[in-house]
């Protein structure tokens, strides 16, 4: 009874004479959002609702449904790893267990070429014997695989003979059959993780090779919070280097701060008056890319959107490392827009900018629409309905000086060949195609 409906005492947890005081009722009511696991749904949403329900009928609570809202999030699920082993019915070998690389599976007609393959293999390679009526007594059968030892597909099987306490049943040395470039592929196959099934990930091993804000940040980055979504752990490397490239921004080569107090105010100060100078400080491109990650963020946050965030974190990041940016004014909103996401190492650069105070102190910041409308378009421009080159206009251009520009570019004289122009298509904002 208590894990069904324990929320309810954090309204008044020093309340001596009821489970929960009317008044902090009345003040907090239902849970206003809560997530949860969908494992966790039957083992405890369906009885709080109902404990929930009971209480109100028994006029304990002025309230039926015990959460306004709730999202239960996707499982992280694991890569299974399977290997393929060769068993011998009724056979007494002189060796031991007998596996094959899966893509070997692919490389033969039939079931019974492979097993004359594997025969040739033990004999010619593995110094086996096997006795003729025997040879073709033989069955295959998966076997899972600690991932540990596994690199995308490829199976470190030397360290797995050295190391795995998994036992293999045999009498002596296990065979393990290599493709052609001396490499033993697995199959893979996405599960519910668990240690039975050998495909379990230690977030201690993640966060003590790449770090707690890298192993945070992909696990948001895997996909939209309500699906299962498998775990790859070649793909965390991509965060890693985002993050790579955002200490860059602030840090350089030889490890000292190169960001520039470009102005007394960021640039996401809510006041206008305050912002005056910035325009001039950091440039137009600068200001866009940062006011449309902030929308963006602000946004996809509220939305539980959290792997379309790290997206355009990755996008902002690649763009203001191409502009050379180190403006204070730029770099510190997106420092607290990122800190949700990797607090420790946003949290340290806040103190190198000579923040006393935390960073989860320092208001979120807002965007500003003016930095966010479009002044020019890149068009596509086609000759006969083939795009050649793009260019860039003012959108408020005039339709004759663009027609002229174009006509005058040495791309576009170079495909029309020297033909004349039968017609000039331009569509606003959209694209413009050359008829020749």
């Amino acid at each position: 009874a208590g894990s069904s409906w324990y929320f309810l005492r954090y309204m008044s947890p020093d309340e001596d004479k009821a489970f929960v005081n009317e008044e902090a009722m009345k003040y907090w009511g239902a849970v206003d959002f809560y997530n949860g696991g969908s494992e966790h749904a039957v083992g405890h949403l369906l009885y709080s609702r109902m404990w929930t329900k009971v209480l109100h009928d028994l006029g304990f609570i002025n309230f039926d449904e015990p959460f306004k809202k709730m999202v239960n999030q996707g499982m992280i699920q694991g890569q299974s790893k399977f290997i393929l082993e060769a068993l011998f019915l009724n056979c007494i070998t002189d060796f031991g267990d007998i596996y094959i690389s899966y893509d070997l599976l692919t490389q033969f007609e039939n079931e019974e070429g492979l097993k004359h393959f594997i025969i040739n293999e033990i004999e010619e390679k593995h110094n086996g014997s096997i006795d003729q009526k025997d040879k073709l007594k033989m069955q295959f059968n998966q076997k899972r695989v600690p991932v540990n030892y596994v690199d995308g597909e490829k199976l470190d099987f030397i360290a797995l003979k050295l190391n795995e306490h998994i036992r293999f049943n045999s009498m002596g040395e296990s065979i393990f059959i290599t493709n052609s470039k001396s490499e033993f592929l697995c199959r893979t196959e996405v599960e519910k993780m668990s240690k039975s099934k050998y495909n379990v990930v230690n977030p201690d091993d993640m966060i003590a090779q790449y770090g707690a804000d890298t192993f945070r940040m992909y696990e948001m980055f895997l996909g939209p919070i309500e699906l299962s979504k498998p775990w790859d752990t070649k793909g965390i490397e991509g965060v890693s280097r985002f993050l790579r490239k955002f200490w860059n921004l602030f840090v350089d080569e030889n490890g000292n701060l190169k960001v520039v107090n470009d102005t007394i105010e960021a640039a996401f100060s809510p006041s206008p008056s305050e912002r005056a100078g910035v325009r001039s400080e950091s440039n137009e491109a600068e200001l866009k890319i940062l006011h449309k990650t902030i929308k963006k963020i602000n946004e996809d946050i509220e939305k539980l959107s959290y792997n379309t965030c790290v997206s355009q974190f990755m996008i902002c990041v690649n763009e203001l490392q191409a502009m050379k940016c180190n403006k204070q004014s730029v770099l510190e909103p997106l420092l607290i827009l990122l800190n949700p996401f990797a607090p420790f190492i946003t949290e340290y650069l806040w103190k190198q900018l000579n923040h006393s105070e935390s960073i989860i102190d320092a208001a979120f910041p807002q965007h500003d629409e003016k930095y966010l409308i479009e002044n020019s378009f890149s068009y596509p421009v086609a000759i006969n309905g083939k795009t050649r080159v793009n260019l860039e206009f003012a959108l408020d251009a005039d339709a004759k000086e663009i027609e002229s520009t174009v006509l005058a570019d040495a791309t576009i004289q170079k495909f029309m060949e020297g033909k004349p122009m039968k017609k000039f298509i331009f569509v606003k904002g959209r694209m413009i195609n050359v008829v020749v």
